[in-house]
């Protein structure tokens, strides 16, 4: 009974925002590549180099805020790489993705030890402030990525710049024919999908802890993917997916199950997301030329 009602308590409801803030801030910057045609699987790539690149710029500056700034940068820059090898030289988007989270893992551990010679884990650095309600830590990005979540709604559904990503992530050659460059607009998602993947990072590294440990993201960017695409590429019912996930990461953590191993117990968030692709993304239909590259002629 006691474990039903903390189920339901509201420290773990509260907890799950500060789970969910880095699969709400990935899965908006996966809305943004996703929308105008090009499939971020390098998500859990960027969050990672965004969580290294935010502690070494709060570790060389003194300043947390500037490790946001480094966190953005090295994100935007590993986006880079993927709008580059995918939009200007058409390869494809599952495979550069998938090898940029594998660039991304050995490129960190090998920085950590050129920057603070450790394989592991960096040394404690300043973290963001934080606000406790209900014993429970919210760093300045949970309340960043919750206002984010109507932002992104209002432009990609109230914006004139947002119809046209949205309409080149459908029908590209019919935008084309509207004056609408293309890849310009593709190239421009893909790198705001960085920055958010970045924030995200940052959220693991300096949000919600003090320091870079060695693969921390966790696969919390295929987390986000999949909240993403079970939310339909739309940032509301996104927000929703990300907080089921959120919720699931705050049980494992904060709920003790007797006679259940604590390895069973740390797996649950990664059960549910099984069980979401399993049972409700193959319904889920994304953008129509998603994965698509565009040529400019061809119909």
């Amino acid at each position: 009974m006691d474990t039903l009602l903390e189920l339901i308590s509201l420290p773990l409801i509260l907890s799950s925002f500060r789970f969910a803030t880095p699969l709400i801030l990935a899965a908006l910057g996966g809305i943004f590549s996703e929308k105008s045609g090009v499939i971020n699987i390098a998500l859990e790539g960027i969050m990672l180099f965004g969580a290294f690149a935010a502690v070494l710029g709060s570790s060389q500056t003194g300043s947390p805020w500037m490790g946001l700034v480094y966190a953005m940068i090295g994100g935007v820059l590993f986006a880079a790489i993927l709008a580059v090898v995918c939009i200007l030289f058409r390869a494809d988007q599952i495979v550069v993705g998938t090898g940029i989270n594998i660039f991304a893992s050995g490129l960190t551990i090998f920085l950590l030890q050129i920057f603070f010679n450790v394989k592991g884990t960096s040394p404690q650095v300043t973290r963001l402030p934080f606000l406790r309600i209900f014993d429970v830590r919210f760093s300045v990005l949970t309340y960043v990525a919750v206002i984010l979540v109507p932002i992104v709604y209002y432009f990609f559904f109230k914006t004139h710049w947002g119809l046209r990503i949205r309409s080149i992530g459908e029908h590209p050659a019919a935008a084309d024919t509207l004056g609408i460059n293309v890849n310009r607009w593709r190239f421009i998602s893909v790198l705001m999908s960085g920055v958010l993947a970045g924030l995200a990072g940052a959220h693991l590294s300096i949000g919600d802890g003090s320091a870079f440990v060695r693969e921390m993201s966790a696969g919390r960017g295929f987390i986000a993917l999949a909240a993403m695409i079970f939310g339909k590429w739309h940032p509301y019912k996104a927000f929703g997916a990300a907080m089921l996930f959120g919720y699931a990461e705050a049980v494992a953590v904060r709920v003790d199950f007797a006679f259940i191993p604590s390895e069973l117990i740390s797996a649950i968030p990664y059960v549910v997301t099984i069980i979401v692709l399993a049972g409700f993304i193959s319904k889920a239909v994304g953008p129509a030329a998603s994965g698509k590259p565009y040529i400019k002629g061809e119909r």
